[in-house]
């Protein structure tokens, strides 16, 4: 496929540099023995939650420097926030080439969990009961989308302007500005084409691959994001909250 050069910056998304690094696979996890216990995954090293942290904090500036995003009413910058910050975030771990392992690790049995328990943290104690732990496959589906994305090999303008198609949803619940976010969802979609079209033959069909790719990452539960890359570092944190905090505060 011919390379495309890169046009001017649009007004509706801003771009951001672009992590070097090679637009490879994630390796493969090394084989693990067969276990007689139950097991979930883990991520393996912690190194890479630490990383999904600066991504989470890009996705961030992100919405914080894009001028329509920041002129929507409040309501409409969290309503946008709740409906897509796992897309976004997924789109910049992809951008950053963040590759992880998962590994599994057993679970203790129901019986044993029981027969362990201390007395103070019985059904009266008020103790939250353990949540289930993601699935392998799961996990391995989210780490097969980003394949996806890194197959394609996209610049920071097409990450800028791919992140744009997904922010601004006007089919999103309680919009006040739906028609207006409609509006910068088309600019946006038309600014990525002219990324693509005039410098590629095949824009039409790259178009399409980029925005199929794209439309997998609705398909990651955001609790699964919540539970692989977070919650191991900062605990049962409302990742939607914090991120609200932090936008409309700042």
């Amino acid at each position: 496929m011919p390379e495309c050069s890169r046009p001017p910056n649009h007004s509706v998304c801003t771009s951001e540099p672009q992590r070097q690094g090679p637009a490879v696979c994630a390796p493969s996890p090394q084989p693990l023995p067969v276990q007689a216990a139950p097991a979930c995954p883990a991520l393996y090293p912690h190194r890479t939650c630490q990383e999904a942290l600066n991504v989470l904090a890009k996705t961030l500036a992100f919405l914080r420097n894009l001028p329509s995003f920041c002129q929507l009413p409040p309501q409409d910058q969290r309503q946008l926030l709740r409906g897509c910050w796992g897309p976004l975030f997924l789109l910049g771990l992809a951008q950053d080439i963040v590759t992880f392992e998962v590994a599994e690790v057993p679970v203790p049995s129901i019986l044993k969990k029981i027969l362990l328990e201390e007395p103070s943290s019985g059904a009266g104690s008020g103790q939250p009961l353990d949540r289930p732990q993601p699935s392998l496959a799961a996990v391995q589906w989210l780490q097969c989308c980003l394949e996806s994305l890194w197959s394609l090999e996209l610049g920071p303008k097409e990450y800028a302007y791919l992140k744009g198609t997904i922010l601004f949803n006007p089919d999103v619940p309680g919009l006040y500005a739906s028609s207006h976010i409609g509006h910068l969802q088309h600019e946006a979609h038309q600014a990525l084409w002219e990324v693509l079209e005039p410098w590629c033959p095949a824009g039409q069909s790259r178009l399409a691959r980029v925005l199929l790719a794209a439309s997998t990452l609705k398909s990651i539960p955001p609790t699964l994001l919540g539970d692989l890359f977070f919650r191991p570092v900062i605990g049962d944190v409302d990742i939607v909250g914090l991120l609200e905090d932090m936008l409309l505060l700042s």
